[in-house]
């Protein structure tokens, strides 16, 4: 039912990993599949690299400015008070970033710290996994969004 999870990217260029918000120059937009912080977003480097360190210069610039591309989207949708991003590869072992929205009405404690200060149980609770008929219009609403900035940035 989910294979698509074995492998993110593969499924993302057969068109069959339905988080999928965006091809962008780097590699691929995703909704993440938690949603407790609303917006969560990745982007899963394509062609498959092991770290940001595998980039060229080029590439480098490339992924970081797809990046911040994904952040802004998110910040003219969902109104967070800041964006943060973390590029981690301790688990999956190839490059990916994650885009946090951090909110005003998170509790303080957890707000101003990493993400991964949330209980471990935010990420498998089901209320918070992405589903199409609960975070469908946010994720059109984040594709729309992006590519717009993405045109825009061509110009």
């Amino acid at each position: 039912m989910e294979n698509w999870k074995n492998d993110r990217i593969a499924s993302a260029v057969r068109g069959e990993n339905p988080t999928v918000i965006a091809k962008m120059k780097s590699g691929f937009a995703v909704i993440g599949d938690t949603q407790f912080l609303p917006g969560y977003c990745v982007l899963l480097a394509y062609p498959k690299v092991s770290c940001l360190n595998d980039l060229s210069i080029i590439g480098r610039q490339t992924f970081l400015t797809d990046m911040t591309l994904i952040g802004d989207a998110i910040t003219k949708i969902c109104n967070p008070i800041r964006i943060n991003y973390e590029i981690l590869g301790n688990l999956d072992n190839f490059l990916h970033a994650h885009i946090f929205p951090r909110y005003e009405w998170e509790e303080e404690s957890i707000r101003k710290g990493p993400v991964f200060k949330y209980p471990s149980e935010n990420w498998s609770l089901p209320e918070y996994q992405f589903c199409e008929s609960k975070h469908g219009e946010l994720k059109r609403i984040l594709t729309w969004t992006l590519n717009g900035l993405m045109n825009k940035s061509f110009e």
